[in-house]
């Protein structure tokens, strides 16, 4: 559900290492969520790259003044500069889902409390993360399932790969669904199994040339 591609800018991996990443994993739906851009994800989709049976979700992953929020089920690009409450709004006008990632992890921008919860009492929010494999410590994760809870928000999962290697590191095993619906997706998300752990090793560095991601 979280998943960065080299259309983010901090991530090289390109759409040939990521369906074979998407293969081992045994993915059938990936929500891929680039840093401010949905050209990757569309592009994805659109061309069936990733291969027969993988469904490609569009999502955008943005920073707002008081910490990331990602939209999934998406059109098109969600302009940047939105305060969290404006951002909930663009993404709803293109009925897509609001899902919180890394919501109590401060090592990834996370979005401040007293906004998530703002967000979530005023039915702002629909997915929390309550498994994201960069979060070393498990309390924080915890803490997020606890607030789903809590909040009666469906619980959600992802690797926030930005290399191939960390694709599938964790996901949420659900039953069937329209992978082109939200509403069926959510619904299925009642039913899901978060999966995987931490998994977050320094990136080994190596000379790559990587195809530009720049819209003509």
């Amino acid at each position: 559900m979280h998943l960065h591609t080299m259309w983010s800018g901090d991530a090289t991996t390109t759409p040939d290492e990521l369906a074979e990443a998407v293969v081992a994993a045994g993915l059938d739906v990936v929500c891929i969520t680039d840093h401010s851009t949905t050209n990757g994800a569309l592009e994805l989709q659109h061309s069936g790259a990733l291969g027969d049976g993988v469904q490609v979700v569009v999502g955008q992953e943005s920073r707002t003044w008081a910490g990331e929020l990602i939209g999934l089920f998406l059109s098109a690009r969600i302009p940047p500069g939105l305060r969290p409450g404006e951002f909930v709004a663009a993404v709803r006008e293109q009925g897509g889902l609001v899902y919180v990632p890394h919501p109590f992890d401060p090592m990834r921008h996370c979005l401040h409390e007293d906004v998530l919860i703002e967000l979530a009492a005023a039915g702002g929010v629909d997915v929390i993360e309550g498994l994201n494999a960069k979060t070393s410590l498990p309390a924080l994760n915890d803490k997020a399932v606890q607030f789903a809870a809590e909040h009666g928000l469906a619980v959600g999962a992802g690797s926030d790969a930005h290399v191939p290697a960390a694709v599938g590191a964790a996901y949420v095993d659900v039953p069937e669904f329209d992978a082109g619906s939200a509403s069926s997706f959510l619904a299925a998300l009642a039913s899901g199994r978060l999966v995987g752990g931490h998994y977050d090793p320094p990136r080994e560095w190596r000379p790559r040339i990587v195809p530009s991601t720049k819209s003509t």
